[in-house]
């Protein structure tokens, strides 16, 4: 039966990351919106030459900070520059993601769920669903680290000048480019705030879906079919957005940011860079893409968990 969980949970998990991938890429174009952008290259002149009047006005030309744009402008912009088959960038790095990280925290949170359902009411205490869901998440986590940093970064790629462009070829590429040129640890960089998203995302996601169609049920608003399930998902997909948006935005920032040896890196750390985004964005900056995150989350929880109960169905007798 634990087995069964995990299979269950990780085909509707792979069908809902595919189906709402370019919904995601959105997302993480958006989240980095705002970034500093490296220094300029200086041109070297001899010590002791006097500045022309042409150099000094330059230097004091204002170049004014891009204006940011909603997802459609960003949506458009992809598909105008890179094609429509861009707005899959990083498909391979979802299916591997989906397959580590939601599979774990589905299936350790089903086996929970049985665990800690009363035997005598068949319901689960509220409190009891959070805990279950911080659990899943942040072992899930752990184990899809690698893939999701991969992810960011394919999806991240085709903003930067085509100089600068990492240009991985798959998810394995990616993978195996970054442990040779920045060592095998920065798979897991971000790790503690992909932890963390993973906990608040699952416990809210998860526990929130269980929690409003027990009520639905309960209060005989729906029957429980698909109607009910679209409902329950689709409220748990806001609440989850809501919850986990500014954790998201800053992971996004940290696993995106370029080393290089002999360099300071951009962000110390994940409140280092909470820090910086605030200072420089204000603190709204913190919810930046939270329009295509709800976008995402909605749709991404309906087919994730319409899925999963018609999955059920077709696996019950197994």
């Amino acid at each position: 039966m634990g087995v069964k969980g995990f299979v269950e949970g990780g085909i509707a998990s792979i069908i809902a990351g595919c189906s709402t991938h370019p919904l995601d890429l959105i997302k993480v174009r958006m989240q980095l919106q705002g970034e500093a952008a490296p220094p300029p290259v200086q041109n070297l002149r001899p010590a002791l030459a006097f500045p022309s009047s042409a150099t000094a006005s330059a230097q004091n030309i204002h170049i004014p900070t891009p204006p940011r744009v909603g997802p459609i402008s960003v949506g458009l912009r992809i598909i105008q520059q890179d094609g429509a088959a861009a707005l899959f960038s990083g498909v391979s790095a979802t299916v591997l993601r989906q397959t580590l990280y939601s599979t774990t925290r589905m299936g350790l949170y089903d086996i929970l769920k049985k665990k800690w359902t009363d035997p005598n009411t068949n319901n689960m205490p509220l409190t009891r669903k959070i805990v279950a869901g911080l659990i899943a998440g942040g072992v899930g986590a752990a184990v899809g680290n690698p893939a999701d940093v991969a992810m960011v970064r394919m999806q991240a790629d085709g903003r930067l000048p085509v100089a600068q462009r990492r240009n991985y070829k798959s998810v394995v590429d990616a993978i195996s480019q970054m442990s040779k040129s920045e060592g095998v640890t920065s798979l897991w960089r971000g790790s503690s705030m992909t932890v963390n998203r993973a906990m608040l995302v699952t416990a809210s996601q998860l526990a929130s879906y269980d929690e409003f169609k027990e009520k639905i049920l309960e209060k005989n608003l729906m029957k429980d079919g698909l109607g009910t399930h679209v409902t329950a998902s689709f409220a748990a997909g806001f609440v989850a957005a809501v919850v986990s948006n500014p954790v998201d935005v800053i992971k996004t920032r940290v696993m995106n940011m370029k080393v290089e040896a002999g360099v300071a890196p951009p962000y110390a750390g994940a409140m280092d860079c909470a820090m910086k985004t605030i200072r420089a964005e204000g603190p709204m900056a913190l919810y930046k893409g939270f329009i295509p995150t709800i976008s995402r989350q909605g749709p991404f929880t309906i087919v994730l968990f319409v899925t999963l109960e018609q999955v059920r169905k077709l696996l019950k007798d197994f």
